[in-house]
């Protein structure tokens, strides 16, 4: 094992996997139809309930996350003989990342994708059911991470199980599940720097996406206006020039911005429009309610479209700003605290079309399209290793980060046979080649 931090973990992977296929040498892979058994139904919904009851939740200072549900997914990567590594990006943040070599000759490298860390459940109180209890109840599978993303993470690795057990095929498969989704994307932006990472020819994300195969994501940039005005006391505010005043005037002209990027950069026919929200406003004490204070802090989530150029809209969000400010006399200081790009991927990639056919191996009609309202670790894999993404995975588009948090049983298990059929797909050619 090797690590990319200098952090070393106490548990162990299987050895190495060997070096890198070839791709112009010929292929020898069977067509053989891949099947998702009865037990193997059984045993991947087992295997989410399993994680799900794992509390990964992402928080600030936690020294330890995601290595329980990691060292879970390592006992059964054991257990199916695969070669893996574990790398350490951060202190008890693992990447866990398989390498699943076909057998049947040189051919392309497909990766499937997943993370293991989930938000906090709030108040348990507000729950329903247990959060990390994982109960089955009405056909669902409840609880925190069941769709964000436990459920695509057992579903893509029991996929992969069956695509071995029906024979040799061509290429390799690579099954990242990676760290840190929900902070940072840590694992993401490792795991993009490494060496296998350019091996990789078609990326299939397992996020939630309610049977859309979205080849579009939106990009975010998060942005932190620091006003800078004069204090005063409250009866006087002649004398003050007001961070609080300057916020609304802010606030206001955030919805200018959003109209002029929605003029500038159109309509996306799957991800929409580009969005300038307000999420947070700041100033004063409470406890000094006769005191106006002397700084403020607006944060700002702005959602993009692929064509958004991101530099010309903070530009611009910035004048919008400074203009609103500086009426009642106040100054604005603006820091990009995390731009992501929007990214988009051709309908007829080769991992997208066998993604399509493997939907319509197992639905009997082709899914439609659509775009991640959010961002992925695709984003990132993407940005930083050029790698072409799609995101498809099971759980409701819209369930992500709610109470009640749940996943159908039946969509585990289709989502299992879809994702074997689209690697046999894509590893065989039938989409067309994927190199």
């Amino acid at each position: 094992m090797h690590t990319s931090s200098g952090h070393t973990s106490s548990w162990h992977p299987g050895p190495r996997h060997p070096g890198p296929r070839h791709p112009g040498s010929p292929r020898t892979g069977s067509s053989a139809p891949v099947e998702v058994t009865a037990a193997d139904a059984a045993a991947v919904v087992a295997f989410t309930q399993d994680l799900v009851r794992l509390r990964t939740v992402n928080a600030a200072g936690a020294t330890e996350v995601e290595r329980p549900a990691a060292e879970l997914v390592a006992r059964l990567f054991t257990e199916f003989g695969w070669t893996y590594d574990v790398v350490e990006v951060a202190p008890g943040r693992p990447n866990t990342v398989a390498v699943i070599e076909g057998g049947g000759g040189d051919g392309p490298t497909l990766m499937f994708e997943g993370h293991i860390d989930v938000v906090t459940e709030g108040d348990p109180g507000d729950w329903s059911v247990d959060p990390y209890g994982a109960e089955i109840r009405d056909g669902r599978l409840w609880g925190r991470g069941s769709a964000d993303m436990k459920s695509g993470v057992a579903a893509m690795i029991y996929a992969v199980r069956a695509l071995q057990l029906a024979g040799p095929f061509p290429g390799r498969v690579v099954l990242g599940v990676l760290c840190d989704e929900e902070g940072l994307m840590l694992g993401a932006k490792a795991f993009a720097a490494t060496p296998l990472a350019r091996e990789v020819d078609g990326v299939i994300v397992c996020e939630p996406e309610g049977y859309e195969v979205c080849t579009s994501a939106r990009g975010g940039i998060r942005l932190r206006l620091d006003l800078d005005g004069v204090m005063a006391h409250g009866a006087m505010p002649q004398e003050a020039k007001s961070p609080i005043v300057a916020g609304a005037r802010v606030v206001e002209a955030l919805g200018r911005a959003q109209d002029w990027a929605q003029k500038r950069y159109g309509t996306h026919p799957h991800a929409g429009s580009v969005t300038v929200t307000p999420t947070v406003l700041l100033g004063g004490d409470p406890d000094q309610l006769n005191v106006i204070p002397a700084h403020g802090v607006v944060g700002i989530d702005v959602r993009t479209i692929p064509g958004t150029d991101h530099a010309e809209l903070i530009e611009q969000v910035r004048q919008f700003a400074v203009e609103a400010a500086g009426s009642v006399g106040v100054g604005v200081a603006l820091t990009v605290v995390d731009d992501r790009p929007a990214i988009e991927i051709a309908d007829d990639h080769p991992v997208v079309t066998a993604l399509v056919d493997g939907h319509r191996q197992v639905h009997g009609a082709a899914p439609p399209f659509g775009a991640v309202p959010g961002t992925t670790d695709g984003t990132i894999l993407t940005r930083d290793a050029g790698l072409p993404t799609v995101v498809y995975g099971p759980g409701g588009k819209w369930i992500a980060h709610q109470k009640d948090e749940f996943v159908e049983v039946r969509e585990i298990v289709e989502y299992t046979r879809v994702y074997a059929a689209a690697a046999r797909s894509f590893l065989d050619g039938a989409a067309g080649g994927a190199r």
